[in-house]
């Protein structure tokens, strides 16, 4: 089907079926699944950072610099890249955001019905070891409830902070527990999404665990 033609000659064999499935398996259990849990967590991050940005500011906020070149010109009209194609009338049909962890993203599409635009993961949930926290911080806190207050420089969800730190969503809820009672972070809802920040108190101790100025 995807060749629009007969298969070539190599491919002509009783059991193309079941090579081509032990290849697909081989792929996933090899190259996928050893790294799955953390692309996973990325990927459910990504998802709740986007929808925070709609709800905030719209479709412009959400789309603009998801890929190279896209950006959202109101009116319902949506620019995918920077390539100068014709436009294509997509009303009526279903159009889907796919968070991918390569750098890369795609399009692709089953017309007339779907579409789906991949994007990469962006920022700070692309970065694979997020900054460490200051050894005094650690030191005063634990390193890892440390690790969270450091990343809550910008508002942030539990599903990132488990994304970012690798540490499980149980152990996410108990620091953020510690530091809310402890008046160092505060949070908000954003839409569906709970969001943690950091408070100027915490902005000051952090600064000072690090040898600088406060801001």
């Amino acid at each position: 089907m995807a060749l629009g033609g007969p298969l070539p000659a190599p491919l002509q064999r009783p059991d193309l079926t079941e090579r081509a499935a032990d290849l697909l398996e081989w792929v996933w259990t090899q190259t996928v699944l050893p790294d799955w849990p953390r692309r996973q967590r990325i990927l459910e991050a990504d998802v709740v950072a986007r929808t925070r940005e709609l709800s905030q500011g719209g479709w412009a906020a959400a789309l603009d610099g998801m890929g190279p070149g896209m950006r959202w010109l109101g009116e319902g009209r949506l620019q995918i890249n920077a390539c100068d194609y014709p436009p294509r009338t997509i009303a009526g049909a279903q159009l889907v955001f796919v968070p991918v962890t390569p750098r890369q993203g795609w399009v692709t599409w089953d017309e007339p019905h779907r579409y789906a635009v991949m994007y990469p993961c962006a920022g700070v949930l692309a970065q694979a070891d997020p900054a460490p926290a200051p050894e005094a911080l650690g030191a005063l806190l634990g390193p890892a409830r440390a690790s969270v207050l450091v990343l809550l420089d910008t508002p942030k969800s539990t599903t990132q902070l488990v994304a970012l730190t690798g540490q499980g969503l149980g152990s996410v809820g108990r620091h953020l527990k510690v530091l809310l009672d402890a008046r160092l972070v505060q949070r908000g809802r954003a839409g569906r999404s709970v969001l943690y920040y950091r408070i100027p108190a915490a902005d000051t101790l952090l600064a000072a665990s690090s040898g600088r100025q406060p801001g």
